[in-house]
């Protein structure tokens, strides 16, 4: 444990110092090498009676002479004068001070690594009692003194060359040309190193559009020229962001089809590939970045083609076609298995949804989607056997079914390891993948559970020592946090289990699962402002179909570039585990219940922590009582599920006899019209899938006869998979006008996964379902003049239900509303009780239409501290003045309007 304080040291001084002060760090450093020399010089020792390093003298000055007699506790000798670096020897009945391991349990010297002759564990009550006692009362105060002087060297020694290692770090992002040309926003010809896969952004709604696909590829520059000067040779990072979108025409500026040619090009690159590109840099978003500009290609023509001046080298070339192999060898997979299973074996996550994304963080599954140390922890397990065998003659390996020495397979087992970090790139989290994957297997493997944390604490300080930027990294963070809760609390979790009568494997599944969603639950929260209530079970799930998956996977990887149809036959059988994985992730992310918000930042996780640390006790007075247990597991799985009656029961959600409800989805649109039991209308989807999916499923919708989506703006149209999303769905209505074409394909597409028929809106259409009827204003077949966007050609409806009016306008702007109040359908505007307010309650609106419906109610949907400032005082003041109730979203939450024409109310979740 003497090395987990300068590991943690070290590991806060290189995220203090990243971006520290030059001289500031400098004094930090020199003031800890200078502290650090005196305690190692053993200045002062002297005047405590305490021999200084190398010194004959026994402690205490007293007894013996020239420290020919060690003093009894003090550390031994192994007859070379060199000192055991464990500390004081465990002491056998003869008082030597010389280790044995009669009777202790104590590690011999014979390099067994950790088991005696007798074959007692280093972990049993007698080791541990015997270490225990040593230490307590074999240690005089002097060899105390001397042994908190040299720790407190060697954290001092650590702090420093952190400080070093983060200073020079953080450097790179200061000098050289690259840093000034960005505040200036200099456009330049830079020729580029890649240091990472090209990955594609992810689509996010902004307003009303999707942003547009980009590729993504960390490098170093490595020559840079602008003002049309000679190139200067530098050393400096930056992230690469290309344009990629395929625009055609006088807007785009550039032929059709160079904004794909575009993106293949880039995306077939390999890391440490060097290219030449001209773009404009520009300054990090934020501070403390590991960058130390923003290079944006988007120049014209051909221009974001990458010109390649230096190939890949051989391993990335080699690594790249194994990769590309195990792509190829899924292809024909399904859906789920083909995007899961490149993720599984090398980190490859290009394939993964948006959805089946959100579903694997809804569930902490998402350790599974990059590559983790229990990928190499499995493929070495392979190689040595079980774990608690590995050391054994019966290990039962691969490597001992072969009749390979015990030396041979430990090469093995580093080229193994080495080939590892190749194949998945040798960028931080693999690396920490490697470390951590390597300490937990050794854990495993020798038993000695306790002894490895220092370990864990020696490969914790190695790489922050070698890449300082990991000590601010969150995956950092949790990988060891993870680690260290399966090598601490799981053991102790799992031998409590199976004292209880619960069989070992699976008390050591639910140990290991437990203990690492203790210690990592805080991060997560303060990443997510969420906690996940399926987490456990959903890691208990998929724990035994990971393993196969995992094996499947790198031997699709392996036999992929010699024989593609073994490759496919073996990716055929990893896709069953790979497809359960995925329908886990699923299935618990489609729970009512799967997590709950939590309050974000390190307050909140604070508060989980603390939390966490009350329920641990908590847990185990229940485990004494099997009965109160079941009470909670089924406390806790009705909160999960969540049944619609009892959640109205106590919750008042969804009020009895509600007729429409506005979800609260942000800035965008998402309305439900009750249809009966378990059935509604959906008007418009929402920007975000999980939002309207939630708010559907505590509104017990189960069943949509039709979904109305109004216009093709990603605010309404991109939750879309939320609302098809294990619910049957009868048709989509469309507005007619198809713009932006890509919200179009998007809706085009959805719909055909689902097999769900498209339709056309047309003003006129009437229709009803039970009480609930309602017909289409607007738009007319044919719109004269041409609309000028895709808001003047919204679908808008006028619905009865139970004798209550409800006007909905979607985002129509004034010209639209202006042609709308000049339709014949204007004259059946009187006696509106409700109205939805178009474009969440913008300043663009027609002040004769909002006289002239005059509504009892006014509900405006709008996303809390939006950039746009909806809704604009001017329209909730112009609502007001006829009389309306205005409600919002942004301020009020979810709203469900109920009653029956004369009276109406309206209940908030």
């Amino acid at each position: 444990m003497r090395l987990v304080p300068p590991a943690l040291a070290a590991w806060a001084t290189a995220a203090w110092t990243l971006d520290a002060p030059p001289r500031l760090v400098g004094g930090v450093v020199l003031l800890c090498a200078i502290v650090a020399g005196v305690l190692l010089s053993g200045w002062g020792s002297g005047a405590r009676g305490v021999p200084a390093a190398g010194g004959g003298a026994s402690p205490g000055g007293a007894g013996g002479a020239g420290g020919a007699t060690p003093v009894s506790g003090a550390r031994p000798s192994d007859g070379t004068g060199n000192r055991s670096p464990d500390g004081p020897a465990d002491r056998s009945s003869g008082g030597t001070g010389d280790r044995s391991s009669e009777g202790t349990g104590d590690r011999s010297r014979d390099g067994t690594g950790g088991r005696s002759p007798t074959g007692t564990s280093p972990l049993s009550p007698e080791g541990s009692r015997s270490r225990s006692s040593g230490r307590s009362s074999g240690w005089p105060a002097g060899a105390r003194y001397e042994w908190s002087r040299m720790s407190g060297a060697a954290l001092l020694l650590c702090v420093a060359a952190a400080g070093v290692s983060a200073g020079l770090h953080g450097a790179d992002l200061r000098r050289g040309p690259v840093p000034v040309l960005a505040r200036e926003y200099a456009t330049v010809t830079a020729e580029v190193e890649l240091t990472s896969d090209p990955r594609l952004t992810r689509p996010r709604v902004r307003g009303d559009h999707v942003t547009p696909d980009s590729v993504l590829v960390d490098g170093q520059v490595r020559s840079v020229a602008a003002h049309g000067e000679a190139g200067t040779e530098t050393r400096a990072p930056v992230l690469v962001v290309v344009d990629v979108r395929d625009r055609a025409g006088p807007e785009g500026g550039r032929p059709a089809g160079v904004g794909r040619s575009a993106r293949r090009a880039w995306l077939g690159l390999l890391p440490s590939t060097r290219v030449r590109v001209t773009g404009r840099l520009a300054p990090a978003l934020t501070g403390g970045d590991r960058i130390a500009a923003v290079l944006r290609v988007r120049d014209r023509g051909t221009g974001a083609v990458p010109v390649v001046v230096r190939k890949p080298s051989v391993p990335q070339r080699a690594a790249g076609r194994l990769r590309a192999g195990l792509r190829e060898a899924t292809d024909g997979l399904p859906t789920d298995a083909r995007a899961l299973l490149p993720g599984l074996v090398v980190g490859d996550t290009s394939r993964i949804t948006p959805e089946l994304d959100e579903a694997f963080k809804e569930t902490d599954l998402a350790h599974t989607l990059a590559v983790s140390g229990s990928n190499l922890t499995i493929m070495l397990a392979l190689l040595l056997g079980p774990p608690g065998l590995a050391r054994h003659v019966e290990r039962r390996g691969l490597a001992p079914r072969l009749g390979i020495p015990l030396r041979t397979t430990a090469l093995l087992g580093g080229a193994l390891t080495l080939g590892f970090v190749v194949v998945c790139r040798p960028d931080p989290s693999v690396l920490r993948a490697a470390a951590c994957g390597a300490v937990v297997l050794l854990a495993l493997a020798t038993g000695r559970r306790r002894s490895l944390i220092p370990a864990l604490a020696t490969a914790v300080l190695l790489l922050v020592l070698y890449d300082p930027w990991l000590a601010r990294s969150y995956g950092f963070l949790l990988s060891v946090l993870a680690t260290g809760a399966l090598l601490t609390l799981a053991p102790r979790w799992s031998a409590a289990l199976r004292r209880r009568g619960l069989p070992p494997r699976l008390a050591e599944a639910l140990a290991a699962a437990g203990a690492a969603q203790a210690l990592c639950a805080p991060v997560v929260a303060v990443l997510s402002a969420r906690v996940s209530l399926v987490a456990v079970p959903c890691n208990l799930l998929v724990e035994f179909a990971v393993a196969p998956a995992t094996v499947l996977g790198f031997t699709t990887l392996a036999t992929a570039p010699w024989a593609m149809p073994a490759a496919k036959a073996s990716a055929w059988l990893a896709s069953w585990p790979a497809e359960w994985i995925a329908g886990v992730a699923r299935t618990g992310a489609a729970l009512p219940g799967a997590g709950v918000d939590w309050p974000g930042g390190w307050g909140g996780a604070l508060l989980l922590a603390l939390a966490t640390a009350v329920a641990v006790p908590l847990g185990r007075r229940l485990l004494r009582r099997p009965w109160l247990c079941a009470a909670c597991a089924a406390l806790l799985l009705l909160a999960v599920v969540r049944p619609s009656p009892l959640t109205r029961v106590l919750t008042g959600w969804p009020p009895p006899g509600w007729r429409l409800a506005m979800c609260d989805v942000g800035q965008g649109d998402a309305t439900v019209l009750a249809a009966g039991e378990g059935t509604g209308v959906v008007v418009d989807a929402g920007p975000d899938p999980a939002l309207v999916d939630r708010c559907l499923d505590r509104l017990g919708i189960t069943r949509i006869p039709l979904v109305v989506l109004t216009h093709f703006h990603a605010d309404h149209v991109a939750g879309l998979p939320g609302v098809l999303r294990g619910r049957a769905v009868g048709a989509i209505e469309t507005t007619g006008f198809a713009e932006p074409v890509d919200q179009v394909a998007f809706v085009r597409r959805e719909a055909e996964a689902g097999d769900v028929p498209l339709v056309r809106a047309v003003a006129g259409e009437r229709r009803r379902l039970g009480s609930l009827d309602w017909e289409v204003l607007w738009p007319p077949a044919r719109q004269v003049p041409e609309p000028e966007g895709p808001n003047d050609a919204s679908v808008t409806l006028l619905v009865r239900s139970a004798g209550i009016r409800m006007l909905l306008l979607g985002d129509l702007e004034p010209s639209g509303q202006q042609a709308l109040a000049r339709s014949p359908a204007a004259a059946r505007w009187g006696g509106v009780d409700v109205l939805k307010v178009a474009h969440h309650g913008s300043a663009y609106q027609d002040p004769d239409l909002i006289r002239a419906v005059a509504p009892r109610l006014a509900l405006i949907s709008a996303g809390a501290d939006n950039p746009y400032g909806h809704p604009a005082p001017g329209t909730v003041a112009a609502l007001r003045a006829t009389g309306a109730v205005v409600l919002r979203t942004d301020r009020d939450g979810a709203l469900a309007v109920v009653g029956t024409g004369g009276r109406l109310r309206v209940a908030r979740d």
